[in-house]
This record gives structure tokens, C-alpha cells and sequence, in this order.
């Protein structure tokens, strides 16, 4: 893979915690406009993997780089900034406010550089972000809601919502987490349709996710994490046709 399409680099990072090996020498190449899938058994090390591209986690060694750029010493609002968004396994939204202040509010935070007090009293005031945060809602199937409480909303609903606060960021590289753990089949296949959909516009994407339905109708490359070490990588047919895989991993997850 050649360094000119490459958007993230994990080169050899490992990580322990206390006597525990989380991470050992992972190496992970993720090129621009592609969907790469991280599967693996819990415990494997992925949320780890993300949270150490996000630097909510130093790396023990080794490096993340983020197009072209070393991430080690930035702070996790510094490379969002820099055009990394992250959707989490538990949904990371503002439960008292409406849906729609909860899509503005990173816009804001994007513009501004931080999360400041004053977007909050600026929120009705912002014609052009509120219409782009309408736009964003459009597309995550929330814009009916628009003005109830985010608090009220089902657990799927939150997943879209957090999605539509990174969406609105215009992010370089999106990296999910389990984005469709709890959702119900209906919910699951909406939340793929609407990935694609981002696809189409060239978005990178790094996707943790155990659904197997998922992973093989959004995945151009897959990465098969097993204790702490990346075991196989390729193309979803190959890994799927893998028998190490096929044995220890995929049998499990559509258990």
C-alpha cells in the first residue's frame, strides 16, 4: 500500500496494563476512502486499539500516524481537530438538551477549537450550522425529533444521534466502535444503509463490530484481532475463507 492513499498508520504499537498485554506490535494500514473492519474475540484488544488512536491511551511504543502526522504528543481534542471522530461503544451525548443542539455543539467546537460556554448561548443564533445540522439529522433519520430531548431517545436512536454529532464535524477518518451493539435488525440495517451512503461521499471508516451481517456488507479490508496480535488481514473473502479465522472467530460471532 503505497504511503500517498494512507490515512492511518498503526506502526508496531503495544500496550500493557499492569501485567497484562493488550496490545503486542500491531501494525495497521488503513487506506484513504476505504471501510476497514477490526473483528476479534472481547478481549482482543480492539477498544483498546481505538482508544490509542484517539490518544485517550499512550501507546507503550510504537506510532500512530494520522495522514502524514505523528499523533503521539496530541491531545484526544487535538486530533479531532486534526480530523478524527470517534462513535463510541456507549453513546457520548448531551442527554438535556434537544437533538438538534446536540448536532450543533460540535460544529462549534470544530470552529472554535474547544468546546466553549458560549456556543451554548449562540446555538439559535447560528442560521448556517443550524441548517447543516438539519441536513446532518436528514440523513440519520432523526430530523422528526429534532426538538425532543436527546434524553428520550432509544438506545439505536442515541447510536445514530452520536454518528449524526460526528458527522457534522466532517471528519477525515470516522472510527466506530460496535456501531450497531443493541440495535434491533431493522435498526442494524438502516445504520448500514446509512454508512454506505457515507462511503459513497469518500469517507475512511474504521469499524469495530462483531456482527458479521455488518462487517461483510460495509468492510473492504478486515483485520482479525486475536489477544493483543492482528492473527490475519486481507479482503473480506479471503478472510472469511481463512480457516484460523473461520475456526476460532467467525464461528463464534454468528453464534
Amino acid at each position: 500500500m503505497s504511503s500517498t492513499n494512507m490515512v492511518l498508520h498503526v506502526a508496531d504499537v503495544s500496550k500493557s496494563f499492569g501485567g497484562l498485554r493488550a496490545l503486542t506490535d500491531v501494525d495497521l494500514q488503513v487506506a484513504e476512502g476505504t471501510v476497514h473492519a477490526i473483528i476479534g474475540p472481547n478481549g482482543a484488544g480492539k477498544s483498546t486499539l481505538l482508544n490509542v488512536c484517539v490518544g485517550r491511551i499512550p501507546p507503550d511504543s510504537g506510532h500512530v500516524i494520522f495522514n502524514g502526522e505523528t499523533l503521539d504528543d496530541h491531545a484526544p481534542h487535538e486530533i479531532n481537530q486534526l480530523g478524527v471522530s470517534r462513535v463510541f461503544q456507549t453513546p457520548e451525548i448531551f442527554a438535556n438538551l434537544t437533538i438538534i443542539d446536540n448536532v450543533m455543539i460540535p460544529a462549534f467546537a470544530k470552529r472554535d477549537g474547544a468546546f466553549r460556554f458560549n456556543a451554548f448561548s449562540l446555538l439559535s443564533a447560528q442560521r448556517s450550522i443550524r441548517e447543516e445540522a438539519e441536513a446532518v439529522l436528514q440523513d440519520v433519520g432523526l430530523y422528526e425529533q429534532r426538538h425532543a430531548e436527546a434524553a428520550s431517545l432509544s438506545r439505536g436512536d442515541k447510536r445514530r444521534l452520536e454518528l449524526g454529532m460526528c458527522l457534522i464535524q466532517q471528519p477525515k477518518l470516522l472510527l466506530l466502535d460496535e456501531p450497531t451493539a443493541g440495535m434491533s435488525r431493522h435498526d442494524t440495517n438502516m445504520t448500514i444503509d446509512l454508512l454506505k451512503r457515507i462511503k459513497a461521499r469518500g469517507m475512511t471508516k474504521v469499524i469495530i463490530e462483531h456482527d458479521m451481517h455488518v462487517v461483510f456488507s460495509l468492510a473492504d479490508r478486515i483485520s482479525v484481532l486475536a489477544q493483543g496480535r492482528i492473527i490475519a488481514e486481507g479482503a473480506p473473502e479471503e478472510v472469511r475463507g481463512n480457516p484460523k479465522v473461520k475456526e476460532a472467530y467467525l464461528g463464534e460471532a454468528q453464534e
